[in-house]
């Protein structure tokens, strides 16, 4: 079985380090060669956070979207290339795409190929409970935020999606693989 993982950044701040130190962990503890893509809203984040050159030096490969279907990650998941797709965080906006079946970003149609060729995929979508969400932004300024009833009834429908498991948060994701590995 393959050691190597895939793992895409969308635009989403919330939660991004603790999902970047999710990614350190499964590369030193568990031994994975984790692959690394960034949509065009990933990237911007990344940079934005002051975080990009931390997962670059996590990843063993960083590729940034330059359309929906470059670089090529939708060969390599259907080839059986990666154990798993993470998706985390994923926006609002992502996890509409995915539960409608869009796929024309380099994230979300990873998502559909992965799917396809019954790779296992974990998502954290950012907006799953409903209220206020308080985030940090790079300035340590904090931002409130009201999650939105569309928002929650997509990450439900992510939820029935087989091959798709939704994380509660960032975290969860380690005892999942381990459940997994043993």
């Amino acid at each position: 079985m393959s050691d190597r993982i895939a793992w895409a950044f969308t635009g989403a701040g919330d939660y991004l380090p603790e999902s970047i130190a999710v990614l350190r962990r499964l590369v030193q503890e568990q031994g994975f060669r984790a692959d690394v893509f960034a949509s065009k809203a990933g990237l911007q984040i990344l940079k934005w956070y002051k975080l990009l050159p931390e997962v670059k030096t996590i990843a063993s490969e960083f590729l940034e979207e330059h359309d929906a279907n470059t670089p090529f990650i939708a060969g390599a998941l259907q080839k059986g290339t990666y154990r798993f797709l993470a998706v985390i965080p994923a926006t609002a906006n992502t996890v509409a795409k995915i539960a409608h079946g869009i796929a024309d970003t380099l994230v979300t149609n990873a998502v559909a190929q992965a799917a396809k060729a019954d790779v296992p995929i974990y998502i954290y979508p950012v907006d799953q409970k409903p209220g206020a969400l308080t985030t940090l932004l790079p300035s340590g300024q904090k931002l409130t935020l009201k999650t939105r009833p569309v928002d929650l009834d997509n990450v439900e429908k992510l939820r029935a999606m087989p091959g798709i498991t939704v994380l509660s948060h960032p975290d969860q994701l380690i005892e999942l693989v381990k459940a997994h590995l043993h």
